[in-house]
């Protein structure tokens, strides 16, 4: 199964700021004009996706070696510390992965932000210029001819 396919934690998240489900975030990250922080943000979707798939087998993994109705027997204290350097390093990915999407959508302007409203704030400073900067002038030009 491809990381496409494999669901993360922060699918919801993505779909939200892109405002697209995943399926088309990976369509949209391939053509010619894709934004770089959406190809950047799938590449560590993807790398998400495998680091919580590999915590998710070495979770089970341990619950299933130390079920209830498990033969005690069985149980190797060797594996589950291997199992537990396993896990260790898997939740460290997963961390790292989450800090680096978090990193990256919180230095993102937010979605209403990204058009309309900076138009609107250029147009309203430009029609403010010329009206202050017209004012003034022919008060000068009057003083001017005082003189």
């Amino acid at each position: 199964m491809s990381t496409r396919r494999k669901p993360s934690s922060v699918d919801a998240r993505l779909h939200q700021v892109f405002e697209a489900p995943i399926d088309e975030l990976y369509e949209m990250a391939v053509l010619p004009d894709a934004s770089p922080a959406l190809t950047r943000a799938l590449e560590l979707r993807s790398f998400l996706a495998l680091a919580e798939e590999q915590v998710a087998r070495v979770r089970d993994r341990v619950h299933a070696a130390t079920a209830a109705d498990r033969d005690m027997g069985e149980l190797s204290s060797d594996a589950l510390r291997f199992d537990a350097q396993w896990l260790e390093a898997a939740l460290d990915a997963r961390n790292g992965y989450l800090a680096a999407v978090d990193k990256l959508l919180r230095s993102m302007p937010p979605t209403g932000h990204r058009t309309q409203p900076v138009r609107m704030a250029q147009a309203q400073v430009t029609t403010a210029r010329p009206t202050a900067v017209a004012a003034p002038a022919p008060q000068r030009a009057g003083a001017a001819r005082a003189r």
